[in-house]
């Protein structure tokens, strides 16, 4: 096993495979954020089932571990790779030519996309998870004091600022480049491809990476736009 995690291979393998996992919650994180636009109720309901329960927490930090793995193994790729090839940590075989830039900059756009889940985590799950977990009922927000399990308030406060909505707006963009060239990368680098399957793992790809932004840019977009016309909602 040592060759999965010493050789070039075996990390590239790893990044793959926690990138597909991560793939797999935003999918999921998206889905529970579209959920607030047409319940609030509902989404408040998922929020309590993943507040500070045992589960929810152990599935945090297995998040956290992925996202952790992922980013180390993508920085030492990379270092690795410029020494040898000039830098291009994602070099393949055979590359679609309108991913390119992507394939060039993926480790710019990652950097980006953790960037801005740290100023996520501040604003969410540090406010909720973590307030929660250390005993707080209450939480001040925008000068009022609400529940760590008030998602639907938490959405409709951030998203109702200017600045965070632009910020949200670039990180999604990053995201999709960064999504659209990493999901057909990994299949590569796992072995799921070949010459017919080639190009409809590109296209699926990019399809899962187009779902995901776009919901999370409705959501956000939604609000900020319902707070414009109804500012007291």
């Amino acid at each position: 096993m040592s060759w999965l995690l010493k050789s070039s291979i075996g990390k590239k393998l790893i990044m793959s495979i926690t990138g597909i996992a991560l793939i797999l919650f935003l999918l999921f994180h998206a889905s529970m954020n579209v959920a607030a636009v047409f319940s609030e109720d509902a989404y408040n309901s998922i929020c309590a089932l993943l507040g500070a329960n045992w589960y929810a927490v152990a599935g945090t930090a297995a998040l956290g571990a992925l996202v952790a793995i992922h980013f180390i193994y993508a920085l030492v790729l990379t270092l690795q790779n410029r020494r040898a090839r000039g830098g291009d940590a994602y070099a393949v075989s055979v590359r679609p030519k309108n991913v390119e830039w992507a394939s060039q900059n993926m480790f710019v756009l990652g950097v980006i996309v953790v960037g801005f889940m740290l100023l996520h985590f501040s604003q969410f799950w540090y406010r909720m998870m973590f307030m929660e977990l250390a005993g707080h009922h209450e939480v001040a927000l925008g000068g009022d004091m609400v529940s760590p399990q008030d998602g639907a308030v938490f959405i409709k406060y951030y998203f109702s600022q200017g600045w965070v909505v632009i910020a949200y707006l670039i990180w999604y963009a990053a995201l999709w480049f960064h999504l659209s060239h990493g999901f057909w990368s990994a299949v590569q680098t796992i072995g799921w491809n070949n010459q017919i399957w080639m190009n409809r793992w590109k296209v699926i790809g990019q399809a899962a990476a187009t779902v995901i932004c776009l919901a999370f840019a409705f959501v956000t977009v939604y609000f900020y736009a319902r707070h414009l016309l109804c500012p007291f909602a």
